[in-house]
């Protein structure tokens, strides 16, 4: 059948040509209409509790996650100088567009009460800009008194300053949100230049930014990078332009169906998606190295190209279809996930492997078919003298030292299963990043001042229209915020508690004692929540219609924190919840915790159980192809061993060096499998067809084996090899493991199917 369809390639080859360019052509049109993802909750299934939870929470109020901080350290602060510089930044933040409201100390207010009509009235504490040093340490200890901004604005104890910017959320989810977050930083950067200080910038808004585009120029550059190593390795073997420019041609055909693909499914690049072009390239390559391998060797032998070529297609298109099948089903696991990214990931990573075989199958014959025919040169790599002696070496172990290899590999396994019982899955919001990232410098510095700026969301429910203002719920939430507010992972919590003693401060003409919540509420903000109105220069009423509902029935606590981590964060999460079923009743309350921070721990929590699942059912349906490919459980015994072994030790490494499970680290075991099986699949095949040639005779068909496909193995593995150390450069930690630990993978399982796969052929042949 192969060889007959090898036959019908060359002899329509122009109109196949003709259809594969124009099908990439279109594609190649729909891949320019890509665009990139902004939504981070998409990890977590639609159904899942917490991200109806959360999803719920944004309906009702104005959402998280769009306040970006911005904070110094200094000790003169209160300096005309230095506050001049500080009101100035205050006033080009609130320039910028999208940039909706900054909160800081020169924009500060008191409330003062009108001995007339008993209302309270707004007054802002600080003039725009002051000559008078006296003035301003006026205006300065009117402001120390006021315990409402202690904590929020700034740290007496550190000397430190914060500045709140809130952001549009549709503009920070969108390609709008670069342009703001540089114009946000290029005000920073100006007031650092005059004033001499150094300012640090976090907040969600700015970590999902940065890092996002962090990650699009390094898939950019990873790309690129992939495509120029193969190049050179491809070039090193076969010595031929043509071959390296057609190989290319094949992975970058791949590349632009894969990102077809994703506009045709209707999904956007994704941190997940944003690694199939790369990884594209580094699976497409073994297609051509093995084609041309094979069809190198055969008119070698023949002499004739265009027989060579039926020998290729005929000889190699199986062993293609079952390797890109294995892939495959590696990567299309996924999309039976829960996880939406997980889904997409997998569908159109599955449906361009299996792209990419049609297209070797097609393309690599017709270009060839077209080339004239090689010459000396480009087959001399089959007589490396180098490689034939590491080939006659491993022949020698595998036949003669049997008992040897059984003993490395166990010595080494047992070790490596030592290992595993080290791993732990850990993930930070901040992830991945080098501790001298400004990023990560930026956070760390919020958190030793500010207790961090990671938003925890508290929800909560009266079950009673107007029963938020009731003064036993307000009661409780205050005791709540108090428990919150002594952990050292949290910050002050900030809710209508705070406004309610700030009114309350500002009604007892500004004394500090009076700082406290009310016996009563007073009519006026009564009315200003009961309408969803105020005051728009009142942080009070600004901050009441912020966190209680227009029912008046949710009361929502928002609560910085720091990036502590998906192992603590359920922790602390686990005590807060018992602490409000302390202090609630929960036949009259209900309370919710949400927010960006939970979302993430859930989000990371089903991509690791996905991938884990998604491994195992590869694994699985692998077997379920080796079976059906070779009818032999021996055969299939002795596939699975070679490529069980490499993923052992490789989470073995993982263990002893305290690299976490991760998304980005446990995706190494599903891009291993997929590639690894390949050589296992290629090895056996070549056996097989080789064994009728020897009368079944076990050794000499493997010395064969071992010769003839052992330097493509070689070759191919170097490749891929070199395409995945490109990721070693990754300013990322999870991205950068993923590269060396894929390499390792693939060194190891190069090995162990050299190696031990033909020792474990020849003992089950004795049995």
């Amino acid at each position: 059948m192969w060889y007959k369809l090898g036959q019908f390639i060359l002899k329509f080859r122009l109109s196949l040509l003709i259809i594969l360019i124009a099908a990439t052509a279109v594609m190649g049109y729909f891949a320019s209409q890509v665009k990139l993802s902004y939504d981070f909750s998409r990890a977590v299934p639609i159904d899942n509790r917490k991200y109806i939870e959360y999803q719920e929470f944004l309906k009702r109020f104005n959402g998280d996650g769009n306040v970006l901080a911005i904070g110094f350290e200094t000790n003169e602060f209160y300096t005309p100088q230095v506050f001049d510089a500080v009101s100035k930044l205050h006033q080009n933040l609130k320039k910028i567009i999208s940039v909706e409201t900054v909160l800081s100390i020169p924009d500060a207010i008191t409330l003062v009460k009108d001995s007339a009509t008993d209302k309270l009235i707004t007054h802002k504490i600080f003039k725009d800009s002051f000559t008078d040093q006296k003035d301003l340490d006026s205006a300065r200890s009117v402001f120390e008194n006021l315990p409402f901004y202690k904590g929020i604005l700034y740290n007496a104890s550190t000397k430190s300053y914060l500045m709140l910017v809130t952001v549009n959320k549709d503009t920070i989810n969108s390609k709008s949100r670069t342009r703001l977050i540089n114009n946000i930083n290029d005000a920073v950067n100006k007031f650092e230049s005059e004033s001499k200080i150094k300012t640090h910038i976090s907040g969600l808004p700015y970590i999902r930014t940065t890092i996002g585009n962090k990650i699009k120029d390094e898939m950019n550059w990873f790309l690129f990078g992939s495509f120029l190593l193969s190049a050179i390795t491809l070039f090193i073997f076969f010595r031929s332009f043509s071959a390296t420019i057609m190989s290319l041609l094949v992975v970058g055909m791949g590349v632009t169906w894969s990102l077809g693909t994703m506009v045709l499914c209707g999904y956007k690049i994704t941190l997940l998606t944003a690694l199939i072009p790369p990884l594209i390239v580094v699976i497409g390559i073994p297609n051509c190295i093995y084609f041309l391998n094979k069809y190198h060797t055969s008119f070698k032998e023949n002499n004739n190209k265009e027989a060579a070529l039926i020998n290729m297609v005929g000889r190699m298109g199986i062993v293609t279809l079952f390797c890109n099948i294995a892939a495959a089903i590696g990567f299309a696991v996924f999309a039976f996930t829960q996880s939406q990214l997980l889904k997409e990931f997998g569908v159109v990573a599955g449906i361009n492997i299996m792209a990419l075989f049609l297209i070797s199958l097609i393309f690599i014959p017709v270009v060839l078919s077209y080339l004239p025919a090689p010459e000396p040169k480009h087959v001399r790599y089959l007589d490396n003298k180098f490689l034939e002696k590491i080939l006659v070496t491993i022949e020698k172990w595998a036949l003669s030292h049997a008992k040897w290899v059984y003993a490395v590999t166990l010595a080494l396994t047992v070790f490596a299963v030592m290992g595993i019982f080290k791993l732990r899955s850990e993930g930070f919001i901040v992830d991945d990043l080098p501790q001298q990232d400004k990023v990560y410098t930026d956070l760390k510095w919020f958190e030793n001042n500010f207790k961090g700026v990671m938003p925890l969301e508290i929800i909560v429910d009266t079950k009673k229209n107007r029963g938020a203002l009731k003064l036993e719920a307000l009661q409780d939430v205050e005791a709540l915020s108090n428990y919150i507010a002594t952990k050292d992972e949290t910050a002050k919590p900030l809710s209508i508690i705070e406004a309610l003693k700030f009114a309350n401060q500002g009604f007892y003409n500004g004394d500090s004692s009076s700082y406290a919540l009310p016996i009563e509420i007073p009519a006026s903000l009564s009315t200003a929540l009961r309408k969803k109105i105020g005051d728009n220069k009142s942080v009070v009423a600004r901050l009441a219609t912020s966190f209680i509902d227009s029912s008046q029935r949710y009361i929502r606590v928002s609560v910085n924190m720091k990036d502590i981590g998906s192992v603590r964060l359920p922790v602390l999460l686990n005590d807060l919840e018992n602490k409000a079923k302390e202090i609630f009743d929960t036949a009259s309350y209900k309370v919710t915790f949400t927010g960006s921070s939970v979302t993430f721990l859930e989000g990371s929590t089903f991509i690791i159980k996905g991938l884990k699942d998604s491994i195992f059912w590869a694994f699985v349906l692998i077997a379920f192809c080796m079976l059906f490919l070779f009818r032999s459980f021996r055969i299939l015994l002795c596939s699975l061993i070679p490529n069980l072994i490499p993923l052992i030790i490789t989470a073995g490494v993982m263990g002893w060096m305290g690299i976490t499970l991760k998304p980005s680290t446990v995706i190494v075991f599903s891009v291993a499998l997929g590639i690894v099986i390949d050589v296992t699949i290629r090895f056996l095949v070549n056996y097989k067809q080789e064994l009728p040639r020897f009368n079944n005779a076990v050794k000499p068909t493997l010395v064969q084996t071992i010769r003839h496909t052992g330097i493509s193995i070689i070759y191919t593995s170097l490749v891929l090899i070199a395409g995945f150390v490109i990721f070693c450069f990754s300013g990322f930690g999870g991205i950068k493991a993923l590269g060396w630990l894929t390499s390792l993978t693939l060194v190891t399982g190069t090995l162990t199917n050299l190696i031990l796969l033909p020792v474990l052929i020849i003992g089950l042949a004795k049995k």
